[in-house]
């Protein structure tokens, strides 16, 4: 799936930013991400018409955040997080984040889960460019605050975006398909601020 996703020079930018009241952002994050083998495996289901019959699964439309990433996992081969938030109440119950659920393959034939997404509406994506769309992921200041794990406080550090069914899987609901990440140094999340995340994808 590598030569695919080069073949089409896909490539992706992370930036990061905490938004406070006063409508200041501070950018605590600005770089490259990394193109994953999902992101041509759903590609050669789409163009070689062997994987869902409706283009609206090809969509890149949810995400997962997660607290135990690694520069380890940036590599093309990554197919999920290493500690995706796993519950609506740790992406907050009380946050404007639509919190979704679904299923998350592994290869064509595994997928695991029930497992929890934030889903990205229609309207924050965005055409930039001529060949560049830009995904807007928002944590508000009730997302994703005070998490712990084993009773320890973690920082979030790793995103990953997913595309929404190109197995076109109907019998468990849909079932996603990891195809950009990126870890980042550790940001403790808290009401004080949102976080802003911009997500350009080039082709």
């Amino acid at each position: 799936m590598k030569n695919f996703i080069e073949d089409l020079d896909i490539q992706g930018h992370l930036q990061i930013s905490k938004r406070f009241d006063d409508g200041k952002e501070e950018i605590v994050f600005d770089d490259h991400n990394i193109i994953v083998s999902g992101m041509g495996l759903g590609l050669s289901f789409l163009f070689g018409l062997v994987g869902s019959q409706n283009i609206l699964d090809y969509q890149i439309d949810r995400f997962q955040i997660g607290v135990s990433g690694s520069p380890a996992s940036e590599v093309v081969s990554t197919k999920e997080l290493v500690g995706p938030l796993s519950s609506t109440e740790e992406y907050g119950d009380n946050a404007l984040l639509d919190v979704i659920e679904g299923y998350h393959s592994l290869t064509p034939e595994t997928y695991i889960g029930p497992e929890k997404f934030g889903y990205i509406p229609a309207h924050k994506v965005n055409r930039v460019g001529e060949r560049s769309v830009r995904y807007t992921i928002t944590l508000d200041k009730e997302s994703c605050n005070n998490l712990t794990r084993d009773g320890q406080d973690v920082d979030l550090n790793e995103i990953g975006l997913y595309m929404k069914n190109p197995l076109g899987n109907i019998n468990s609901g849909d079932t996603s398909v990891l195809v950009a990440y990126r870890y980042f140094s550790g940001i403790t999340k808290t009401e004080d601020y949102s976080l802003i995340f911009r997500w350009t994808i080039n082709w």
